[in-house]
């Protein structure tokens, strides 16, 4: 099944029009329609755009199943607390950002936004 077909078809599960996509992505009818035909292939910010406009993860776009696909070759990664046990860097780190992570449990929501703001800025320097 193509890109524009699985489109077509979940825009009309959802009962949208290609107006109702447009709307909502700001995309042309006729865009719409040529992608919905295979006459153009979208780039990934369009795909995105759509998977938005049809309130659906991406991967649904590629994907009809009803479970989640399988990944049998994504390697397995260690949870922070598993990190945490070991030695070296990688071990101190996680240990800091599981301290980190308590502290900012505790405090108050309004808080800990000023908080996350000050570090964004102080990350983007």
């Amino acid at each position: 099944m193509s890109i524009g077909m699985r489109l077509r078809q979940l825009r009309e599960q959802k009962g949208l029009s290609q107006g109702d996509i447009e709307n909502t992505t700001g995309l042309l009818r006729c865009y719409i329609s040529r992608v919905e035909n295979g006459h153009t292939v979208p780039s990934l910010e369009t795909l995105e755009r759509f998977a938005a406009a049809l309130d659906v993860p991406l991967y649904q776009l590629f994907y009809s199943g009803p479970d989640l696909p399988p990944t049998p070759n994504l390697t397995p990664h260690k949870s922070l607390e598993e990190l945490a046990e070991e030695g070296g860097k990688a071990g101190d780190d996680a240990r800091f950002l599981l301290k980190l992570r308590a502290v900012m449990a505790r405090i108050p929501e309004p808080d800990r936004l000023v908080l996350l703001t000050l570090a964004r800025k102080l990350a983007s320097r």
